[in-house]
């Protein structure tokens, strides 16, 4: 689905949600209301940097940018909305949103440590190979997530540490990230 399709949907859930089986647990519609809240604050704020404008702007070939994500994801929350602001004005790019839980089940390919992990990109050439991976969030954030819960902290304090980062790293180190991987 196009990322507005996927806001569409997103807003029914939350408009909606007896008509959804997850969102029927009262937890998971409480994270997706907050990640509409985060990722809404998101597209009205977050401006990719100079060199993240150069490169996609420099893409000249057709490329498909595959996210696959779930509107109760707190990660996707931050990273989904900022790499649609990174491609969203060049037309050589088509970027996609895909359900994890929903068929075509693409996550099954592309696992983080035998888990499905979300969001996950995949950014494939003009024949549908694949350039880059990147996901499930940024490595810095990825080494304090795994050292918290190596350390059995409540997924509470994961989570407030998470979202603080975020907020802190305001999308700098997924665009250098993605440079990296793409140049």
């Amino acid at each position: 689905m196009t990322f507005d399709e996927y806001l569409i949907h997103f807003g029914d859930i939350l408009a909606q949600p007896e008509k959804y089986e997850r969102y029927k647990d009262e937890e998971y519609l409480q994270y997706a209301k907050m990640n509409w809240t985060r990722m809404s604050r998101w597209i009205k704020r977050f401006e990719p940097s100079e060199a993240m404008k150069r490169y996609v702007d420099g893409i000249t070939e057709e490329q498909h940018w595959i996210v696959i994500t779930e509107p109760w994801c707190g990660d996707a929350a931050h990273s989904v909305p900022q790499i649609y602001q990174m491609v969203k004005d060049n037309p050589k790019i088509d970027l996609d949103i895909q359900l994890r839980d929903s068929e075509p089940y693409l996550i099954d390919d592309y696992l983080t440590n035998g888990g499905k992990s979300i969001p996950k990109l995949i950014i494939r050439n003009e024949v549908g190979h694949d350039k880059a991976v990147w996901g499930p969030r940024p490595e810095p954030l990825q080494r304090i997530f795994e050292t918290m819960k190596a350390d059995s902290r409540p997924f509470s304090d994961i989570k407030e540490t998470l979202q603080k980062w975020y907020n802190d790293d305001k999308g700098v180190a997924i665009q250098d990230e993605l440079l990296a991987l793409l140049t």
